[in-house]
This record gives C-alpha cells, structure tokens and sequence, in this order.
C-alpha cells in the first residue's frame, strides 16, 4: 500500500503544564472506497480554531524554537486553566477546522471517483496539513472557477451566519442582532440579510467598524462604546422589532443589555396593559462566541419571557438534518464569491504560521485580521 507523507500542524498541552505546537510528518495511507485524499491548498484560521490550537495558554509566554523548517512554539498553561485541560493532556492534537484544495487520489465508489482531480473544500478538522484523508461526504465539490482560497472559509463562517437566520425564522422571530459585527462573519452576515430581506442590527466596538458596515450597506449599526449605546439599541430594536440576539462576546454585561433594550423597544410600541412580570414576548440571546473571556453578567430588568444559551453550527446542523444542512451548503457553494466571500489580512505557509510575530496578529482575534494557510508554500 503506498502513502502519501507530508507535515501536518499539532498542538499538545502536557501534564506539565506546557503547550507545544510543532510540525510533524504524518503518512497517509491509500484511500478506502468512500474517501478521497486532498492536497491541501488553503485553510483559515478562525477564532474557533484557536481554543484548540493554543487551549488555555498565556501565549505572552510563548516562545519559538526548533529549526526554520520544524519551527516549535512552546507556552505556560496557567495552573488555574488546567482543569479545564484535562481532557486533552499529553495528546498530540491536529488543528484546524475547514480548508480547501485538490483532490489527488479516490477511492472507488462513485461518489469518491466523481472528485478526482477537482477542487473541494472540507469540514473535519486536521486541516493544518500538506495532505488529508477525508470521506467524500465530507467534501463540497466547488464550481468550477472557484479558487482553493475563495473556497476554503465555505463552512464555519457562512453556514454560522445561515444558521443564525435559519434559527431566526425557526423560532418565529422576524430580524435579529448579531454582536462583533464588523468581522467577516458579521459582514457575511449582513450581506446575506440584505439580500433575503432581513432586519439585521450589528452592534460594533468602535466607530471605524460602524463606518466600515454602513459603507457595505448596513442599516441598523450601532456602537457599543459610545455614550448613547443604550438608547441608540433601543430604537434600533424599535424600528426592527428585533427579538433574537446571537453573542460572539460571551463575557461582560453586553447579552443582559440586549435583553433589557428588547424589552424597553417592547415596551415603547406595546398596547396592553401594564404587567410587572414584563412582556409577555420571548427575548432570546444565543451566546457563540467567548471574545470576552469573563463571566457573563445580566442584570435582570426585562420580565420572565426571556432565555439566554449557547448556539453552535454543528449541533445545529444536526438538528435540523441532512437534507436541509445539504440547502445551505449548495447555497453556499453558489454564492462563495459574492455573499459568503471572505477576505483575508495575510496568507502564510505553515511554517510562518508558527512564528511568534504571526501568532501575535491572528490570536488577537480582531476584526479584519483574518490569516489563510497555504501548506503548499
């Protein structure tokens, strides 16, 4: 059986205490009849990617060593984060979420053989690697003329921002919020509500990002640092009706102010009469996100008709089974230049992904700093 060998990206937090991301050489070994292997050519680096990348570690202690061919990043896990670690101590962990490239060898089932030779992209994680072995059916044969890195961010990204407004409709809530909207989530996002007709109000950390989402035709901005936040959500949440909220901020008091402002937008246009149990329509803030890693505080001033949870992709997907998963996707891979676009800051190998000044941009998570591997640098 021949193989195919080329480096792949891992990262390993020991007992110690001790993260290490390294390059390492792994094998792959011939297809079996459902999977096909992919050279790959392009993979994002997205914030979702960095928890396992990194896990819990100060990487203001990080360090680089090796050779400039096995570059090796080294870091302290904080001694109060190593509970929280404890599942994955002593493995050596492959990274990355989604990527993109060419199919270069299939196994022999038709669904397999249809790839060959075609460019896809990829959900499965392992994807910080020259090669991967993959099922077919976990593979988006992209149109053709569509690039390795136009492709490669085909997954995370626009299904998220799908399932939020698929969750919307879902639910029975007729336009929604959306936090740390200027990223490029966010403004995929935007485009996708702009094109189907959704109210959207994307709340932004600084005027620069409020100036950059009304410029792509955002109508509903508004800044969460400025004086006058509070009432400017409110009346966004008024001229919407705004009643679902999906938080990639996680920490702080922001989840509890969208709460409170729905309920005061509620409360500006109600005709009933007065009840201190609040209204009776359903506020609902979904968490995604952990931009802000402290606890998340809500002070409770919008009634008892209100949930606060957590919202992923996958266990959404799951949820609402293959057939419709399979909708968004197809949307997706026929709007992968346009609506589900993304833009990257930088496009480093592996290698330089392992640098210690490259790690210094891409971990900051900030919005238009987004990184694309391309292992065949």
């Amino acid at each position: 059986m021949s193989e195919t060998t080329g480096l792949q990206l891992r990262s390993l937090i020991k007992a110690s205490g001790d993260l290490e991301v390294s390059l390492v050489p792994v094998s792959i070994p011939e297809p079996g009849p459902d999977e096909v292997v992919v050279r790959v050519e392009a993979t994002p680096i997205n914030p979702s990617d960095l928890g396992l990348l990194f896990g819990a570690a100060d990487m203001s202690s990080a360090k680089a060593s090796g050779t400039p061919d096995a570059p090796v990043i080294t870091a302290k896990v904080p001694e109060a984060a190593m509970k929280a670690m404890a599942g994955r101590l002593d493995e050596s962990m492959p990274v990355g979420n989604e990527g993109a490239g060419t199919v270069i060898k299939a196994g022999s089932s038709d669904a397999a053989q249809a790839l060959l030779g075609k460019t896809v992209a990829m959900i499965g994680g392992a994807m910080y690697a020259q090669y991967r072995l993959i099922k077919a059916a976990d593979c988006l044969k992209l149109q053709d003329g569509t690039t390795a890195a136009e492709g490669a961010s085909c997954f995370v990204n626009p299904l998220t921002a799908l399932g939020m407004t698929e969750t919307m409709k879902r639910e029975g809530h007729k336009a929604l919020v959306h936090t740390a909207a200027a990223s490029n989530l966010g403004q995929m996002l935007n485009r996708i509500c702009l094109k189907d007709g959704i109210d959207l109000v994307n709340i932004v950390r600084s005027e620069a990002q409020a100036k950059l989402l009304r410029e792509i035709g955002a109508k509903y901005v508004v800044d969460s640092t400025a004086p006058t936040f509070l009432d400017d959500l409110t009346e966004a949440l008024v001229k919407t009706g705004a009643t679902i909220a999906f938080d990639a901020i996680g920490g702080g008091r922001l989840a509890g102010q969208i709460l409170g402002c729905m309920e005061a937008a509620i409360g500006k246009t109600a005709t009933g009469p007065y009840s201190r149990y609040g209204s009776n329509v359903l506020k609902q803030v979904y968490i995604y996100g952990s931009l802000d890693t402290k606890p998340t505080e809500i002070v409770r001033n919008f009634g008892f008709a209100w949930a606060a949870g957590g919202w992923l992709l996958f266990p959404f997907l799951q949820k609402i089974g293959a057939a419709d998963a399979a909708k968004l996707r197809a949307r997706v891979a026929a709007e992968i230049k346009t609506t589900f676009a993304s833009r990257y800051t930088k496009v480093v190998s592996l290698k330089e992904a392992l640098t210690l000044d490259a790690i210094a941009i891409y971990n900051k998570r900030a919005t238009g700093e987004k990184y694309l591997i391309d292992p065949t640098k």
